[in-house]
């Protein structure tokens, strides 16, 4: 089996307040980062610029039009993948995750190298009520699509994936350009025997946090999504059956 290696990819769009602190985090673990800039806008494209070029080891790629965070996670990784790297490390530019559990997720990772190791969210007050409720509404159609309880939150933007596995899956299946992105990416994983491993994390909402969540476009692409997994589910009830997963 080839070394453990990891890299981050971070998708940003206009983040600009918080991405310093989070591309120093990450640095703190002798990482590399790719960061991806997804057609921010011209003011923040030239300070995410200069963020870039102040840190050693952060390669900036651009989209030059918003394509959607799954678009630019995806960017990243076939970078990585023609680095040598053989797992993504995924954070979000928003300054939402706490990167001290960091160190746990990376040794999670290398001791189970075929695992999805993600991030199971613990939330202050600071959680809109509405994305509480959307959430919920996502975990229980992941439990019908897994026909499991393994995945508690398939929303969590914080996570370090097997990189061939999940390109293999980018490659084959449609797993949606935004951010319907980290729950299609994380089921059918799941549906290929991809174990997931969850390491309980705190995720706040700050105060200048920007958003680039569309409450309808964006709810509307999550619906069709778990329509075309539900339909997927149940062209793989036997495959599960025969797994023992059911």
């Amino acid at each position: 089996m080839s070394a453990f290696k990891v890299c981050a990819i971070i998708p940003t769009l206009n983040h600009v307040k918080v991405l310093p602190h989070v591309l120093d985090r990450v640095l703190e673990h002798d990482l590399e980062v790719i960061l991806v800039d997804d057609g921010s806008n011209s003011d923040a494209k030239d300070i995410i610029q200069i963020i870039a070029e102040k840190r050693k080891n952060v390669e900036l790629l651009r989209h030059p039009k918003n394509m959607g965070k799954g678009a630019a996670f995806q960017t990243g990784l076939v970078r990585a993948l023609e680095k040598g790297f053989t797992h993504i490390l995924q954070v979000d530019a928003d300054g939402q995750h706490d990167l001290s559990d960091l160190r746990k997720l990376l040794d999670a990772a290398k001791e189970n190298p075929a695992a999805l190791i993600t991030a199971k969210p613990t939330y202050d007050e600071s959680m809109p009520f509405g994305r509480r409720i959307g959430r919920w509404i996502t975990h229980f159609w992941v439990w019908i699509e897994t026909l499991s309880f393994s995945i508690t939150d398939s929303m969590c933007g914080f996570r370090i994936y097997p990189a061939a596995a999940t390109f293999d899956v980018i490659k084959t299946e449609a797993v949606g350009m935004r951010m319907d992105f980290d729950t299609a990416i994380m089921v059918r994983l799941f549906w290929r025997g991809t174990d997931v491993l969850e390491i309980p994390s705190k995720v706040i909402y700050p105060e200048e946090n920007t958003s680039n969540f569309d409450m309808f476009a964006d709810n509307m692409r999550i619906t069709g999504m778990h329509i075309r997994l539900v339909f997927g589910m149940l062209l793989r009830v036997l495959t599960f059956r025969l797994r023992g997963r059911v």
